[in-house]
């Protein structure tokens, strides 16, 4: 018998969405005149010692510009140089050190939309390279002790596909650790949470049962039911979830609960990866965070400028 046929898909709205990659690349669009009107910093009374001269604007468009094209600082310094001549413009560009200093103190926003009520969100990690050698000399020659990366992790919102917190952290870190500090970040009130089971863990449930989240999450094969029907009390939503994992398979629950969206998640991680690589630039921890957070930010923009639209056969 001949296996079933998949679906394919076509973009609906190609020209739109053709427009909207051509745009990311626009430095008009990064390096904007309402950019340069906020350039010079308002030097608040508040401040001690000697004033800043650049907006923190002004130092989060080239750091934006950085990430874009994969740039060192001196080079970053040079490319802002050049856009300023090209544009005629009279302002002056903060140099490489000045760069690297006030990006480590920075508040990055995501830029996320305002939605109106309650939000899914998918939770995931995946790891990024700090130094170290290659994938083709590990596997001949295996690794060494210099070899190291960090954990980006990811809050999704998988209507929108909009990264609605993140946060950066040593390989050392578990993932089920950062759930509290990714729901901290997150400002609409949130329905659902999709996580692996990497997120199977009584702090976790804890933490969801706290904020009145429910959780989809695919408890461990050799999960444990942990109140029984005899006792008196609410029954626990994972317990649940092993009873019906038990009796109709787990295939069959991940299909009810609609767990597939989790792997929208992965989906953010692999555009992230595609448009800036696997590496970190930076070597200290401050500027590596606020490195993933712009790149968050920039996918963000991304999607504001368009998706494409898919319609299946």
């Amino acid at each position: 018998m001949a296996g079933k046929r998949k679906g394919t898909y076509k973009i609906t709205n190609w020209r739109k969405y053709n427009e909207s990659l051509v745009q990311r690349g626009s430095i008009t669009f990064w390096f904007s005149e309402e950019t340069i009107k906020k350039w010079h910093h308002e030097n608040a009374k508040s401040k001690v010692g000697h004033p800043f001269v650049y907006s923190d604007t002004a130092i989060e468009c080239l750091l934006v510009l950085r990430e874009l094209f994969q740039l060192p600082y001196r080079q970053t310094e040079g490319l802002g140089q050049s856009l300023a001549e090209l544009m005629e413009v009279s302002i002056d560009i903060p140099d490489y050190t000045s760069l690297a200093k006030r990006a480590s103190e920075m508040g990055i926003l995501l830029d996320v939309r305002k939605h109106t009520g309650a939000i899914d969100v998918v939770v995931d990690s995946t790891g990024l390279k700090v130094f170290g050698e290659g994938e083709w000399k590990m596997r001949k020659h295996g690794k060494t002790k210099r070899r190291t990366w960090r954990k980006l992790h990811l809050a999704v919102n998988p209507d929108t596909h909009e990264i609605v917190a993140e946060t950066m952290t040593e390989n050392s870190c578990d993932d089920a650790g950062q759930t509290d500090g990714l729901l901290y970040q997150i400002k609409a009130p949130v329905d659902k949470l999709y996580g692996d089971g990497a997120y199977d863990q009584r702090k976790v449930y804890k933490i969801l049962k706290k904020r009145g989240i429910k959780a989809i999450i695919p408890p461990r094969r050799n999960a444990k039911i942990s109140r029984h029907g005899n006792l008196r009390g609410r029954k626990l939503s994972r317990d649940v979830a092993i009873r019906e994992i038990r009796r109709r398979g787990r295939r069959q629950w991940k299909e009810r609960v609609g767990y597939h969206r989790r792997s929208l998640s992965e989906t953010a991680m692999y555009r992230m990866k595609c448009c800036f690589g696997d590496h970190l630039k930076n070597r200290l921890i401050p500027n590596q965070k606020i490195e993933t957070r712009l790149r968050s930010k920039i996918l963000n923009k991304f999607n504001h400028l368009g998706l494409p639209l898919f319609e299946w056969n």
